[in-house]
């Protein structure tokens, strides 16, 4: 989960620029409404953007996405009073539990994109992230960073997603070190969630963002809707991106939630193998009809850098992603490289991979 105040004075540090809307408003052009509303949910901004059709059906049904959010809010979060965090504390003391069914779903899918990521992406170790003091509804922690000799004894204890055992609506840890944290997959599974409800309530055309994980449905009239993304190493969009009906996008960043210490930057996204910051990538963006896939892999991308995101990605089916590097060199698969405007002038150096 990302921090709320945090996030309020840094709302387009996410891997997406869309305008931010504080409050709502209905904006009429003829017989089209475009009907927008925003807000902070699972500690972040998140914001509705319905194209068309009857503006009382679209403020109805963002109502229902703020109260699913809310209750998603409740459920994930493992820092504060709730399923996962009494989920969280009964890992540590062994034995099988009733789990809190509404976080079995995330839990399996967690598990098999951490197994299909080799373990990049890793939601058991919440541990390590509270070592590092980004589990705080504070702005980031400045240091300094935590010790090798405190890294090396959380790592020593090997929390994994296999180490979870379901039986029905029990389940247990064969290993106390577990503590399971979805920020990185959460609000990619809320958006999809609140897409399906969109649907179910006649919206046909709309936009969910929480927080850059962004999933479309339908277009903006007779024109696709389009995405910026965002420049990890400068001011404003990098590139933008012309969306499918029905297609998530995800960036992970080293930009969104850090520290600097001695001139080093220390961010948020977290290397299971080596309990540090990932290394060699600034952002990483991941285009999926599911953006629980999207946001689960753009952060193992962003773990395995610039020298192996294109087998990771290969691995768990990804089959659009791009990747900047520190120096700003984009890496992206042919796919990507058709639907990609860049935005930048002169454009940033490409190196192109082979078809994923």
């Amino acid at each position: 989960m990302r921090a709320l105040g945090y996030l309020w004075s840094q709302r387009i540090e996410r891997g997406f620029v869309l305008a931010a809307l504080l409050g709502l408003c209905a904006c009429s052009r003829g017989n089209d409404t475009l009907y927008k509303e925003s807000g902070y949910a699972m500690g972040a901004l998140v914001e509705f953007t319905v194209y068309g059709g009857d503006e009382a059906r679209a403020k109805a049904a963002v109502a229902t996405a703020q109260s699913d959010l809310s209750f998603l809010h409740g459920v994930f979060d493992p820092w504060h009073p709730g399923s996962l965090a009494r989920m969280n504390s009964l890992f540590a003391l062994g034995g099988r539990f009733t789990a809190a069914t509404s976080v079995l779903p995330l839990i399996a899918k967690s598990t098999e994109l951490s197994q299909r990521s080799g373990g990049l992406f890793n939601p058991a170790i919440g541990n390590l992230i509270r070592l590092w003091g980004f589990q705080t509804d504070d702005p980031p922690p400045k240091g300094p960073p935590p010790t090798p000799a405190q890294i090396a004894t959380v790592l020593a204890q090997q929390p994994r997603m296999s180490d979870l055992r379901v039986y029905g609506v029990e389940i247990e840890s064969r290993n106390p070190a577990v503590l399971l944290d979805f920020g990185g997959i959460a609000q990619g599974y809320a958006a999809d969630v609140l897409i399906e409800g969109f649907k179910l309530a006649g919206i046909q055309n709309a936009i969910v963002n929480i927080s850059g994980d962004v999933h479309v449905i339908g277009s903006h009239g007779t024109q696709p809707w389009r995405i910026g993304i965002r420049n990890p190493r400068g001011p404003g969009v990098l590139a933008s991106l012309q969306m499918h009906s029905d297609e998530s996008v995800v960036t992970s960043g080293d930009y969104e939630r850090f520290f600097m210490c001695e001139g080093k930057r220390y961010h948020h996204i977290l290397d299971p193998r080596t309990g540090m910051p990932s290394q060699g990538a600034a952002s990483a963006t991941v285009i999926d009809a599911e953006t629980t896939f999207a946001d689960a892999a753009a952060t193992a991308l962003m773990v395995a850098g610039v020298k192996d995101w294109h087998a990771v990605a290969k691995a768990m089916g990804v089959k659009s992603a791009l990747l900047v590097d520190d120096a700003g060199r984009v890496y992206m698969d042919p796919a990507t490289a058709k639907r990609i405007h860049f935005e930048v002038d002169p454009p940033p150096p490409v190196v192109l991979s082979e078809p994923l």
